[in-house]
């Protein structure tokens, strides 16, 4: 079994989710008593989020880059970031390490491109559905339309993911909030919702609609522990 590398703590909320999905599905793959070989560094959120906002992403590169090397260090044979956002980083902490970055982009795309939706809304912070670091590849590489809120329900989607969602907090009113986003989406003429940060799933899951959504999370766990137990 090869070892997982992952580079998390953006949230710790949703890095928990990834640690637990991996697990499980080396449990269910290979049975018994079976769990996930993980190298994980989580790096403190507070400097990453406050190095957003100010727009210093060179910053923020150089910190993950040197955490990712951390995990090639420790044994890892192939890295995840563990959100959405700081793939906005990826080619920088890629050509800082020497093991394979699985994108979660690709991985969510790919599962997209099997199930033949052509068409799809983005949920994510403001910087992943503003900029083109995230739809760019989905267009580019995969001919997969992308529908993103209006500036408004942007604002709201990014509030609530960074003042409740990576805190911990799970409020009825926003989950209303998404749900009603997601419905425009649609209207805009989505077939589907990626939910593009890895903390949304906290707040709606697909119990919550009958749109159809994609969690990144779960998307990009899976794609690890295919890729960890093949021989």
């Amino acid at each position: 079994m090869k070892t997982i590398g992952m580079l998390g703590g953006m949230s710790w909320e949703s890095t928990a989710s990834y640690y637990k999905a991996l697990n499980e599905g080396v449990r269910d793959v290979l049975g018994g008593l079976h769990s996930a070989r993980i190298s994980m560094y989580s790096v403190d959120f507070d400097q990453i989020e406050k190095l957003q906002h100010q727009g210093d992403w060179q910053a923020t590169a150089e910190i993950l880059s040197q955490a990712a090397r951390s995990i090639e260090a420790a044994g890892a044979d192939f890295l995840l970031i563990c959100t959405n956002t700081m793939h906005k980083v990826a080619p920088e902490i890629e050509a800082a390490i020497g093991i394979p970055l699985l994108h979660i982009a690709d991985a969510t795309a790919e599962r997209l491109v099997a199930d033949k939706v052509k068409r799809v809304g983005l949920l994510g912070t403001r910087f992943t559905m503003e900029e083109d670091f995230y739809k760019g590849r989905l267009t580019d590489k995969y001919t997969i339309e992308v529908v993103v809120p209006d500036s408004d329900d942007m604002d709201i989607i990014h509030k609530v993911i960074y003042s409740e969602l990576c805190l911990g907090r799970v409020s009825e009113r926003s989950r209303r909030r998404y749900l009603d986003i997601i419905d425009s989406l649609c209207d805009k003429g989505a077939e589907a919702v990626i939910l593009g940060c890895t903390e949304i799933a906290l707040l709606v899951q697909q119990k919550h609609t009958s749109v159809r959504l994609y969690d990144t999370t779960e998307i990009h766990a899976r794609h690890a522990v295919q890729l960890a137990v093949q021989e």
